[in-house]
């Protein structure tokens, strides 16, 4: 469904990529339009066919909300084309990746897999909040290196209104909330390990973006696009001190 989503933005942002990322393969020509809109097609009907097959409720709900809110994202139709706004385009990652994966998944695992009724630990509170800070980076950040092509085309991203500096230490300092907020629940653990791992986790992973943060030069867009995979890095690896959280 990823692949839905992101190659769905693609067919419709060909124009606006060859001013922001003319190395993609629709922008560039790699890809005709048609193997594109092939790809798109067969990726989202292979994910719902999977979501059947699978008989888990969690799980086709979570793969309609995404092919929903994907859609609503890109597609250039009334009411639509939420990437245009700020607000939108955050609400529409936000819910995505922040709650619906996290909630959806969780209860698959937890009925459909291992058999135990639904519960709401403190790990699975933790991750929502924490992912919903990331998220709501990654759907600011992501805009920064796109000034230009967004401008021209009309698209409202808070780094066209505010300017790429402020959204950018705005970002890092949402980050380092996150983080903080991580490491004072990390030191209330009454678990050893958990306490260790998750203070000390966080404590490394805040430093390296805070070390990221200031060598990165705003005027060079192919440093901020460095900085910002290096976010998504980080992102996954939050996943990794998750389970630790008790």
């Amino acid at each position: 469904m990823n692949i839905y989503v992101v190659g769905l933005n693609q067919l419709f942002d060909v124009e606006i990529d060859k001013v922001n990322k003319p190395n993609l393969p629709l922008a560039s020509g790699e890809y005709s339009m048609g193997l594109g809109k092939a790809i798109v097609s067969a990726c989202g009907l292979m994910s719902f066919a999977m979501g059947i097959m699978f008989q888990s409720p969690p799980v086709f709900f979570a793969l309609l909300i995404c092919f929903l809110f994907g859609s609503a994202y890109s597609v250039e139709l009334p009411f639509l084309r939420w990437k245009r706004n700020a607000f939108l385009a955050a609400i529409s990652i936000l819910t995505v990746r922040a709650i619906t994966v996290n909630l959806a998944f969780f209860y698959h695992i937890q009925k459909y897999v291992l058999g135990r009724p639904m519960v709401f630990p403190r790990s699975l509170c933790f991750a929502t909040v924490s992912i919903s800070l990331f998220t709501t980076v990654i759907a600011l950040f992501k805009d920064i290196p796109d000034v230009d092509g967004d401008r021209d085309f009309g698209i409202q991203s808070l780094s066209v209104s505010l300017g790429q500096k402020r959204v950018f230490w705005l970002c890092i300092g949402i980050l380092l909330i996150a983080y903080a907020s991580a490491l004072v629940i990390g030191a209330s653990s009454s678990f050893l390990l958990s306490k260790l791992v998750t203070v000390i986790g966080h404590c490394t992973l805040a430093s390296v973006l805070w070390l990221r943060a200031n060598s990165v030069n705003l005027k060079d867009n192919a440093s901020v696009t460095s900085f910002y995979m290096s976010i998504w890095k980080l992102f996954y690896a939050e996943y990794l001190l998750i389970p630790f959280v008790r």
